[in-house]
């Protein structure tokens, strides 16, 4: 069976990728601060998928130390780890300049820099193994420039498929390196906006897009294929103008 690591795992698209990975017959290990949240969903998957092991953890993404030191217990206590799936992000965030430093500083340090701290743990254990599987998850809205409140979360983003690209780049003998790019997903971070943006899919439908992806080790994918792989094919190349109007 395969062995697959999720980092915040206690809610949205995390938990969501849990259970459909425990139905596939994964072992899991899931990680996120609340653990309250994982324990709840590891009683949930475990009674409808008893033959699935699943260790949890209790991670802040943000603290280095406890990143390299959970992952290698991981790896550890099932003897491999197979996959990572570095998922933990916020999305807060202000227009620069506003008075709201605090809350794009808390962005960009738990999406881009907990993320590299993630991926050197999760390398560091594949590189010793010598085969793995790095799933980072980016965002359509790093495709370009974001304007207003998504500019510090685009801009992680961004920085993580770089990360993930360059990974891609190196080759690592016996490691796959995938990234994903999804469209607008229902999930608890953005539960709160009172108007869906257009093309919102639910959370299963979109999680089974990127499960899909992630099983099919594909190397880039926008998640659900439509709409937005034309959208962000659109995105990237379209003048700028073009893109504030849409985004």
């Amino acid at each position: 069976m395969t062995t697959t690591l999720i980092t915040g795992a206690s809610s949205g698209l995390g938990a969501e990728m849990a259970r459909q990975f425990a139905a596939l017959g994964h072992h899991l290990a899931l990680t996120a601060r609340r653990t309250d949240r994982l324990e709840a969903l590891r009683e949930e998957i475990l009674a409808a998928h008893p033959d699935v092991r699943i260790e949890v953890r209790a991670l802040d993404v943000t603290d280095d130390e406890a990143v390299f030191a959970v992952f290698a217990e991981v790896a550890e206590a099932f003897g491999t780890l197979d996959r990572v799936i570095i998922n933990a992000g916020l999305g807060k965030g202000a227009p620069l300049g506003t008075g709201r430093y605090a809350a794009n500083r808390e962005t960009a340090m738990t999406n881009f820099v907990a993320a590299l701290a993630q991926t050197e743990a999760a390398m560091e254990i594949f590189r010793a193994q010598k085969q793995g599987h790095l799933v980072m998850i980016s965002s359509i809205s790093a495709l370009r420039g974001m304007k207003k409140n998504l500019t510090t979360y685009a801009a992680t983003k961004a920085g993580v498929a770089a990360l993930a690209e360059g990974l891609q780049n190196e080759r690592v003998p016996g490691v796959d390196v995938t990234i994903l790019f999804p469209g607008y997903i229902r999930s608890e971070m953005n539960d709160k906006v009172e108007q869906a943006p257009m093309f919102m899919v639910d959370t299963e439908t979109g999680v089974k897009a990127m499960v899909d992806a992630i099983e099919k080790r594909k190397a880039k994918a926008s998640v659900p294929a439509w709409p937005w792989m034309p959208l962000g094919n659109v995105v990237k190349h379209a003048p700028m103008p073009v893109v504030r109007r849409l985004t």
